[in-house]
């Protein structure tokens, strides 16, 4: 098993069907592969698990600037995190998602940041995220906000803090509320 990193423009066709396939198991959509996903100026890539050519799991980071506090931070977070349902329940997703927050630690972020629901909570602490309790991500835009903690919608926040000056920070990001905005296309990730 092996860990491959891509640009999203940039996976190839055929890892990028199983992909697409992978997603439409965990939300069906019934229509065809955008090719895209996400909204380019958050420099997406995606990070896939891959074994003898097949795909067993799957997900993309987003990242981009956030103020909070009075302060910049450089942000990235996880999107359409999917496992293969054949090989749920073996550790890959746990890895692909352990292995995602150690490359966003690597690669200059100050601050992992994106919601789950709540179930999967537990999960992505087994991986090393931490939930910031009474957190809400405020997606969308400034004039269409899109708030993680909408009726019917029960998310919880995960962090984790990569630099010095984000874990000087780490209280201010609990119970309040956090104006990521990532944009009209990736209302929240």
């Amino acid at each position: 098993m092996q860990i491959l990193e891509f640009p999203e423009a940039e996976v190839p066709s055929e890892l990028r069907a199983q992909v697409w396939a992978l997603q439409e198991q965990a939300w069906p959509s019934c229509g065809s592969d955008p090719g895209l996903s996400h909204d380019p100026a958050l420099r997406p890539y995606s990070m896939l698990l891959v074994d003898g050519g097949r795909v067993l799991a799957a997900l993309d980071v987003l990242g981009k600037e956030l103020v909070h506090a009075g302060a910049t931070y450089r942000a990235r977070g996880l999107s359409t995190v999917v496992t293969d349902r054949a090989y749920q329940g073996r550790g890959h997703g746990r890895q692909l998602v352990a292995a995602a927050r150690r490359r966003i630690e690597a690669g200059g972020a100050d601050l992992g940041l994106f919601t789950c629901d709540r179930p999967l909570q537990g999960f992505y602490e087994s991986a090393g995220w931490q939930p910031l309790p009474g957190t809400v991500l405020i997606g969308g835009t400034a004039e269409d906000p899109f708030p993680s903690d909408r009726p019917g919608f029960d998310k919880v926040a995960m962090a984790a803090f990569c630099s010095d000056r984000a874990r000087a920070a780490r209280e201010s990001f609990r119970h309040t509320r956090i104006a990521l905005y990532p944009g009209s296309i990736d209302r929240l990730w």
